[in-house]
């Protein structure tokens, strides 16, 4: 077992005065006891306080802290000198950017601001929709541990599984905030990792972190610029002008999380590692494996889904950014296959989602997406292929991802027989809401016809 942190523990015996008694079972294991809670109250409350189930104020400390240690704190570029330097370079970049993606897709430019990050500056604009993602796998984790005890251990012990409660959300605090320094010191946008991370209508760009990418490439820093600056720009426009996409990738992650189920069994094995007066033994009992989560039917619609909506996501984006630049840059070809790798392989930030949230964001049918959505652009134009991200019932399914072919055959279809699909499901809907406020007033007008009599 790991030595105590922040000088927590018993007593050095060695240290003890002439006058106070030796008895392990009487004056001095109560002395030493109350020592202890005394310290683990200074330390709670050193940590800041957390009212759920993570300490966030303990890990952007750890992350920060982290940051700063490894020297990750700059903004970059390092050949440039100041950082006024790299947010005009990224500004520049995103212009020319945007400017190519116009011609690209119909869809019209989405980030109010173009910025450059620093790691930390990453960690700060990002925790809130890290919160949101990994509140719920906290609180399931944190519930398992609830349902194991027995009824009479629960109600003895009200003061101590408060205490417990702050310990845990300390180690998931300590956990989450070394991933995200070891995130934030390999993205290389805000987008990368296939989700809305930073505030919404904000492009950002970490030069630091791509001038350590670049570095393998033997390619113009400039270029690697401008081309991802063009996909964080296609991200962007997706996530503005697309109403319902943030919200169901964020809420299709938060389906997966709620549907954790752990296996209380390991918790009796569990409770012989945990010393109550050592907060590290928690983390690593959180991170040993035993308490594993057990994949229900219903986290495997939610992940397929998330897979699917993820692929369509990072293929339109990958097309797009391919029809804008063109021949414009002469590497283009060479850092698309980059990146496609880099994400279909699972990188380290998909490796450190995986640990946070328990699930592997992973665009794994990213190639057959980027397929698709060039078969439909090249066949049925530009238009036709970004107005099916008007409504979530026009996008291709995971089926539809195995067959493309007949996928754009039914797109033909419709066109041929001039059938717009958006207005066929504005009508549909408009006529179901109608049938309800119907069915409602009928309602209505009974209860009204029954009051009276």
């Amino acid at each position: 077992m790991s030595n105590p942190p922040f000088g927590f523990g018993p007593p050095d015996p060695d240290k003890r005065g002439d006058n106070e008694p030796s008895d392990p079972g009487g004056a001095e294991a109560f002395n030493q006891l109350g020592q202890m809670l005394s310290q683990l109250g200074q330390m709670l409350s050193q940590a800041g306080s957390s009212a759920g189930p993570v300490n966030y104020d303990l890990a952007k400390q750890i992350a920060l802290q982290n940051l700063s240690e490894s020297g990750e704190s700059k903004i970059g570029f390092a050949s440039s000198g100041a950082s006024g330097d790299a947010n005009s370079a990224v500004r520049d970049a995103a212009h020319l950017a945007e400017l190519w993606l116009d011609a690209a897709t119909i869809l019209p430019a989405g980030a109010t601001s173009t910025v450059a990050w620093s790691a930390r500056t990453w960690v700060e604009k990002t925790l809130p929709t890290w919160q949101r993602l990994c509140d719920p796998v906290a609180r399931q984790v944190s519930g398992a541990w609830m349902q194991a005890l027995p009824e009479e251990a629960k109600q003895a012990a009200g003061p101590l599984l408060s205490m417990m409660g702050q310990m845990g959300g300390m180690a998931f605090g300590s956990q989450l905030g070394n991933a995200l320094a070891q995130l934030a010191s390999e993205v290389l946008t805000s987008t990368e990792v296939g989700l809305p991370l930073g505030p919404a209508a904000t492009s950002a760009l970490l030069p630091s972190n791509i001038e350590k990418f670049a570095e393998g490439l033997e390619l113009p820093s400039s270029e690697i610029l401008v081309f991802l600056a063009a996909r964080e720009a296609a991200h962007q426009r997706l996530f503005s002008h697309v109403p319902w996409l943030r919200q169901r990738l964020l809420a299709t992650v938060e389906e997966f999380a709620h549907g954790i189920t752990v296996d209380t069994s390991a918790l009796e094995q569990l409770a012989g590692r945990i010393d109550p007066a050592n907060p590290a033994s928690f983390e690593e009992a959180m991170s040993s494996g035993l308490l594993e989560p057990q994949t229900t039917p219903e986290q495997k619609s939610a992940l397929n889904r998330l897979e699917t909506l993820l692929a369509l996501v990072e293929g339109w984006v990958d097309v797009v950014v391919a029809e804008a630049i063109g021949d414009r840059l002469p590497g283009a070809d060479a850092l698309r296959e980059t990146l496609r790798r880099r994400r279909a392989t699972g990188g380290p930030a998909e490796q450190t989602f995986a640990t946070l949230v328990g699930l592997e964001l992973r665009p794994r049918r990213m190639r057959a997406a980027s397929a698709l959505w060039k078969l439909v652009g090249d066949q049925h134009g530009v238009e036709q292929r970004d107005r099916l991200w008007s409504h979530p019932d026009l996008m291709p399914t995971a089926a539809d991802l195995d067959e493309p072919l007949d996928f754009a055959e039914r797109l033909g279809s419709a066109d041929t027989g001039d059938v717009d699909p958006i207005a066929e499901l504005e009508r549909t809907e408009q006529g179901k809401a109608a049938q309800d406020k119907s069915e409602q007033d009928r309602k209505d007008g009974k209860e009204d016809t029954g009051d009276q009599g």
